[in-house]
């Protein structure tokens, strides 16, 4: 989700393969798991600003290999954003979660049908807050529904190389990560959400974003595509305030993101509290440093622009390696093609 620039664009990987059937959203499941084969990936930790994105074909060319959830339930890693306790959840006549409620504070988190929403201020019938412009603008129904026909796609431009490399790629970065529990953060319509689930790799998929209408039309494709929801959830909330228990999650995986998140120091500070030791985060974004003549002024400028449009302006991966130092994630690496980057950090051990 960002604004666009122009680069060359590298050859798509082959499509994901398809899902199974749909079951109901929040039907508690749970599975023993079995242990999945490592397979052999690399990705190189320092690739010149000038070098095309390239993930390993191994990634493309092997096959998926399914794994089984672990013994325990859908909503058992989430946690009140307010003091991060763990959520009980209150089932109605049919079985099915009605409600959450943490186990301290005793507030209530309701489930809106399409997702569960566990941002901070649910419920108020009178607080409000203004949010920055690039996320009130991904609120919209409009542009929800152009998300994936057409505006995701014009990102080939910055370098972005298209969803399925994309996706082989981040799956190379998460590969020490196979079979736990990824959440797909600022998910937006479901675009890697989706891929995950019908890749098979991960026991449970969370797909997270603070816009309600980009969830709902997230849940629109996965009635569309008949994916089944048995191994993925839907969840609402705040990237500064991710309502999971400290430690519990495997992977963070986030999309053209990055740039659109009010505070991105808080929120990668966020991932690494969520995050288990060992645990990975990938990220993708654009970095404006492919005019070097133009580097001072975007530095000069870059606090008025994200003042205004509520977009964050990057101009070195450095950057980004330094952020994820600061919030304690290790082993940081990337791959760059035009504007377009793609890295990783892990939660040091």
């Amino acid at each position: 989700m960002a604004a666009l620039g122009a680069a060359t664009t590298p050859a798509a990987a082959p499509a994901a393969p398809c899902g199974n059937n749909r079951h109901p959203r929040h039907r508690v499941a749970a599975r023993r798991g079995r242990a999945v084969p490592a397979r052999r990936l690399e990705l190189r930790a320092g690739v010149s600003p000038a070098v095309t994105a390239d993930a390993p074909d191994e990634a493309a060319a092997e096959p998926l290999v399914e794994v089984e959830p672990a013994p325990e339930t859908k909503l058992s890693k989430l946690a009140c954003p307010i003091c991060y306790y763990p959520l009980v959840s209150a089932s109605d006549q049919s079985g099915d979660a009605s409600s959450l409620e943490c186990s301290t504070c005793k507030k209530v988190y309701p489930n809106k049908q399409d997702y569960w929403d566990l941002t901070v201020a649910v419920g108020s019938s009178e607080y409000s807050e203004s949010m920055p412009a690039a996320t009130e603008l991904f609120r919209t129904p409009l542009v929800s529904f152009l998300y994936e026909r057409g505006w995701r796609q014009n990102f080939i431009w910055g370098g972005f190389p298209g969803l399925e490399r994309e996706f082989e790629m981040a799956k190379t970065y998460l590969k020490p990560t196979i079979g736990g529990t990824v959440v797909d953060a600022s998910c937006g319509s479901g675009l890697f959400s989706r891929l995950f689930v019908k890749s098979g790799l991960y026991s449970l998929v969370v797909a997270l974003d603070f816009s309600e209408n980009m969830l709902k039309q997230c849940n629109e494709y996965i009635k569309q595509e008949n994916i089944s929801d048995e191994r993925l959830e839907l969840v609402r909330a705040d990237i500064s305030r991710l309502p999971f228990v400290s430690g519990s999650i495997d992977a963070v995986h986030a999309g053209a993101a990055i740039h659109c998140w009010p505070s991105p120091a808080c929120a990668v500070a966020e991932i690494s509290r969520v995050l288990r030791p060992g645990g990975v985060f990938v990220a993708s974004t654009f970095v404006a440093d492919i005019i070097p003549p133009a580097i001072p002024l975007l530095r000069i400028g870059r606090p008025y622009i994200s003042q205004i449009t509520g977009n964050n302006t990057f101009l070195s991966e450095v950057e980004f390696e330094d952020l994820c130092k600061a919030c304690g994630l290790v082993d940081f690496k990337f791959v760059r093609n035009g504007f377009y980057i793609m890295f990783s950090a892990t939660k040091a051990s």
